[in-house]
């Protein structure tokens, strides 16, 4: 799962902070923790300030003191959606970030995070290394979701779509930061966020027939954070806990070997944070760690190219082999009503 997504790498400096400790700036809730050169951010709800939402949406989405980490979690169902039949339950995913941050000196926050997510079996529970396509009566090999990095910017104007190695190219206009925040009940307040992409795949159909779902990647991720009032106007929170939920709409999944099949596959997740890795399913961490441990911590230094799942699965992949006279799949004919 990859939040508000946001922008291509860019060096990084930490601001230092001359403030003493606990102090408070002027009426603008700006503070500092008590620590040595600690970050300063705001504290007092302006839903109109763009850099209220920069500090806001940054001590959501990490811990603003760099010595820390945040770990993430998500999980949910995966559904397969075609015409003429009704939706399928395919799996489920769980998974887990890990991020921290840096202060940059005009005050934005880099946002560092490694992010790893298996399939479950829908009857069992069970990590999954094969799954049968119920589209193709096909077993395939699954592969888990894996991005080190997904890092970006956050500051106090819209920062561009994902790159994605250089294949998004949309450069909208600079706005400022002004997400859609709203008072909830019982002391909540509750962040929508959205974005909707549409540019060129990493797996192009005349190299990758089986996995490519067509030329354009059209991918949207929709999210709501739900958060306590009083959490965001305490100064001594440099990460407030929230809790939400995340969409994906997205075509099928490279590995499903679906081709051009109609159709395409959603995500309905929660989300939240954990103190620690122990409080996440231990064959979840098991499974992570197996695959490399670098993935139970967040990156210490920034890197990249930052990109998605599909870009990753074009870099460490291959083609799967074509069977003579192979087609995708497709959805039943429309049913007729009786009497028509």
């Amino acid at each position: 799962m990859s939040g508000p997504e946001l922008t291509r790498r860019q060096s990084l400096g930490l601001a230092t902070m001359t403030l003493a400790a606990g102090a408070v700036a002027g009426t603008l809730g700006r503070v500092v923790p008590a620590q040595a050169a600690a970050p300063a951010f705001l504290t007092k709800i302006d839903f109109k300030d763009p850099k209220w939402n920069r500090d806001a949406f940054a001590r959501l989405d990490m811990d603003l003191d760099p010595t820390k980490q945040k770990i993430g979690w998500f999980r949910g169902g995966v559904y397969g959606v075609r015409d003429n039949e009704p939706v399928r339950t395919l799996f489920t995913v769980d998974g887990f970030s890990v991020v921290r941050s840096q202060q940059l000196p005009d005050g934005s926050w880099r946002r560092m995070l490694r992010e790893i997510g298996f399939y479950r079996d829908v009857q069992t529970g069970q990590i999954m290394e094969t799954w049968h396509n119920p589209y193709t009566q096909e077993d395939v090999r699954v592969v888990p979701i894996a991005n080190d990095p997904f890092n970006y910017t956050i500051g106090e104007f819209l920062p561009e779509p994902p790159s994605y190695g250089g294949l998004n190219k949309d450069k909208p206009p600079k706005r400022p930061l002004l997400l859609d925040w709203a008072y909830g009940p019982d002391g909540t307040v509750i962040l929508t966020t959205d974005i909707h992409l549409f540019y060129p795949s990493a797996l192009q159909p005349d190299k990758w027939p089986r996995e490519s779902a067509g030329s354009y990647s059209r991918v949207s991720e929709m999210f709501k954070y739900v958060v306590k009032r009083e959490d965001l106007e305490n100064p001594a929170k440099t990460h407030v806990p929230c809790v939400g939920s995340w969409a994906r709409v997205t075509p099928w999944l490279p590995w499903m070997l679906m081709g051009q099949a109609p159709g395409c596959i959603n995500y309905f997740c929660s989300f939240g944070a954990v103190e620690s890795l122990d409080q996440l399913p231990a064959d979840l961490v098991a499974a992570a760690r197996a695959k490399d441990p670098k993935w139970l911590s967040a990156p210490d230094s920034d890197y990249g190219p930052s990109l998605s799942s599909i870009e990753n699965y074009a870099r460490e992949q291959k083609p799967a082999p074509v069977p003579p006279g192979w087609t995708p799949p497709m959805p039943p004919p429309p049913r007729v009503l009786p009497g028509r």
